[in-house]
């Protein structure tokens, strides 16, 4: 119900989920009708799943870190210091070492102002995280962070179709200030990242991702992307003005060392000058199907690619609707698994797909 729920002192975490529910009887934990709960933090976590933990669901919560209450010379004086929960601690936490934790679903939910990640998942499977609001996280973790992540993917069974989505999410303003311990410089700081699932606790994962339908801009790094990852879909999001932080060039969304990727019906929003995408050390990699604007710095572009400005409705407020005449309407390919947009419309709407995380109605 209606309150701000906080961590006991010295407590690690707010909601610490642990008692797994099964495939017929989930737990969810909600918002009670009408109420808005916030769960507000200065530890490692406002919310963590451990031990296994399984068919659970959280939705409609406010999950709020630390980060108005560090400045930024108090976090550069904690850059060596991976011990400090006020400059670490992330939003919802799915996993981590040795946790398997798997069928998890993170819906409707906003969560802002960690240090650390926004929404991340780690030797996790089967999870879902859809239509939340994420911003405003990574800023002060020395850990190298983003604001929605999955990281070494586990292979809980040998399902080699969906198990893994980032779905109707918008994600924004989070970005790393803090250079990553293990490197000594910034690295991340991402709006949506898949990390290293060739490298999962139990071997390479082997089901398949599916990103579609996120808003990501004005992220310190990229708007999204898939670093050292395979069976990867990357279809109809919108990203726009990211690459905030001067170090990250490597572009808005894009696969980086990485194999059975597929980049479709995306609008990749680059400034004149900017990387727009990037294709380095990937095999199997396909770019297809996007809009990109002109004067962006295009490293790999598909046959079905277009250039061309995609006419939105307002990037100030910003509101990254498509007007009429854009030529991202009518331009998709036809991804029979993805039947509605960012706003629940039915896709297609007219003869063929749009671009993008809208579709034109």
């Amino acid at each position: 119900m209606n309150g701000v729920y906080t961590n006991a002192p010295g407590a690690g975490t707010v909601v610490n989920i642990k008692r797994p529910g099964n495939s017929t009887a989930w737990i969810t934990y909600k918002a009670y009708p009408g109420h808005f709960p916030k769960i507000q933090h200065n530890t490692w976590h406002g919310i963590a799943f451990s031990n296994g933990a399984s068919y659970i669901q959280v939705q409609g919560l406010e999950v709020v870190g630390n980060n108005a209450n560090i400045t930024l010379a108090y976090a550069l004086s904690q850059k060596t210091n991976g011990s400090n929960p006020l400059t670490n601690g992330s939003c919802i936490s799915i996993g981590g070492s040795n946790a398997y934790v798997h069928h998890i679903r993170i819906l409707n939910n906003k969560v802002h102002g960690c240090g650390g990640g926004g929404i991340g998942g780690a030797q996790a499977d089967y999870v879902t995280i859809d239509n939340n609001i994420v911003f405003d996280n990574a800023w002060y973790s020395v850990y190298g962070c983003s604001g929605i992540g999955f990281l070494s993917s586990w292979n809980s069974d040998n399902n080699r179709g969906y198990k893994m989505f980032i779905t109707n999410n918008k994600v924004y303003r989070n970005r790393m200030y803090i250079p990553w311990i293990a490197v000594g410089k910034i690295t991340d700081g991402n709006g949506i990242i898949i990390d290293s699932s060739k490298k999962g606790p139990n071997g390479a994962y082997q089901g398949r991702t599916l990103i579609a339908n996120n808003i990501s801009y004005w992220n310190g790094g990229s708007g999204i992307h898939a670093h050292d990852s395979e069976h990867v879909d990357i279809v109809n999001n919108t990203v726009y003005g990211n690459g905030q932080t001067p170090e990250l060039k490597k572009g808005q969304l894009y696969a980086g060392y990485s194999s059975d990727v597929k980049i479709f019906n995306n609008i990749i929003y680059a400034y004149s000058g900017q990387n727009a995408n990037s294709n380095t050390k990937n095999v199997n990699v396909t770019y297809d199907y996007n809009l990109y604007p002109k004067g962006a710095v295009i490293a790999a572009m598909g046959p079905h690619d277009i250039i061309g400005d995609p006419l939105f409705v307002n990037t100030s407020i910003p509101d990254f609707r498509i007007k009429p005449g854009s030529p991202a309407i009518n331009s998709g390919y036809y991804w029979k698994d993805l039947k509605t947009d960012y706003l629940g419309k039915t896709r297609p709407a007219g003869g063929r797909y749009d671009i993008g995380a809208y579709e034109y109605q």
